[in-house]
């Protein structure tokens, strides 16, 4: 990657992200182009944190993100962001972030800041994995498996994207079989961004969303022995340890430990190139066997 036609993608999307103040705590969001049917939850889940961010004083640092998404977001109506204020300590300052279309509420986030301190550090090991250099890029799995990619899916699974991913096994949606085991992902930006911390976190949290539900569906297959899968987030928290450079290489170490009731579970740890464990990662899906005839959303 790194061309100019990579360098427009990134510029876009760091454009998409940057809401528009159209009142006191009162913001609009752009919609990405070419989603199927419903808006992309890590945009939405971004945004949110952009528009919180914007109602913080600028020493204070994003922590923590629990959202919920409780409506399928329509590309084509921009996003209003209401932001409410619930407090400003010392050290912390907490913002509730409600996403708006058409008067009704798609997302829902509480969102906690706070100012740089000192104290005890631990964290858990980075798994062993390939360099992210000696993994196919996502361009050419689409031209190595695209027989093999599931229809339903191979319209967005073949779109460009400004994210460069790379993958140590090969996901469902490239066609890749049932397994078991924690999934590795390598992702990144491609360009250089710029040194803002808070757009770093901002990409961070966009980027979190990607591949992470392919952990519920891993274990059955695509089309496991219940039949064709809706799938949709249903939660997405994420917790910022550690400053983070989404311009180079992160590892996604994820896995899915239950699922049950038409729901899974998945989780993340993100560790930067290096080892540090930057930021961990929980969502549930909506993961419902459907009949195609019978597609539906909540």
């Amino acid at each position: 990657m790194n061309s100019d036609a990579d360098r427009r993608l990134i510029d876009h999307l760091l454009h998409l992200l940057d809401v528009e103040e159209i009142d006191v705590d009162l913001y609009r969001g752009r919609n990405e182009s070419g989603r199927p049917g419903r808006i992309f939850g890590g945009q939405v889940a971004a945004q949110s944190l952009v528009a919180a961010s914007r109602t913080v004083r600028d020493e204070r640092r994003a922590h923590s993100l629990h959202g919920y998404f409780l409506r399928a977001g329509d590309p084509t109506v921009p996003v209003i962001y209401t932001v409410t204020r619930l407090r400003d300590g010392r050290s912390f300052s907490t913002r509730h972030v409600t996403a708006l279309q058409r008067g009704k509420a798609i997302f829902d986030a509480s969102i906690s800041f706070q100012i740089d301190e000192r104290g005890y550090e631990h964290q858990m090991a980075m798994p062993d994995a390939p360099d992210p250099e000696s993994l196919p890029t996502r361009e050419e799995l689409v031209e190595r498996y695209a027989d093999a990619i599931p229809e339903a899916d191979r319209h967005w699974v073949s779109q460009k994207r400004a994210v460069d991913t790379r993958h140590v096994d090969l996901p469902t949606y490239f066609g890749g079989g049932a397994r078991h085991g924690i999934n590795l992902v390598w992702f990144r930006i491609p360009c250089r961004i710029g040194e803002d911390p808070s757009q770093h976190l901002q990409l961070l949290t966009y980027m979190s969303d990607m591949t992470l539900l392919d952990n519920v569906v891993l274990p059955h297959g695509r089309r496991g022995a219940l039949g064709p899968l809706m799938v949709a987030s249903i939660d997405h928290a994420l917790w910022f340890h550690r400053p983070v450079r989404v311009d180079e290489w992160l590892l996604y170490v994820q896995d899915s430990p239950a699922a049950s009731g038409a729901r899974g579970f998945a989780r993340g740890s993100i560790f930067a190139r290096d080892g540090r464990l930057v930021a961990s990662v929980a969502q549930e899906g909506l993961v419902r066997p459907v009949h195609r005839s019978e597609d539906r959303s909540e």
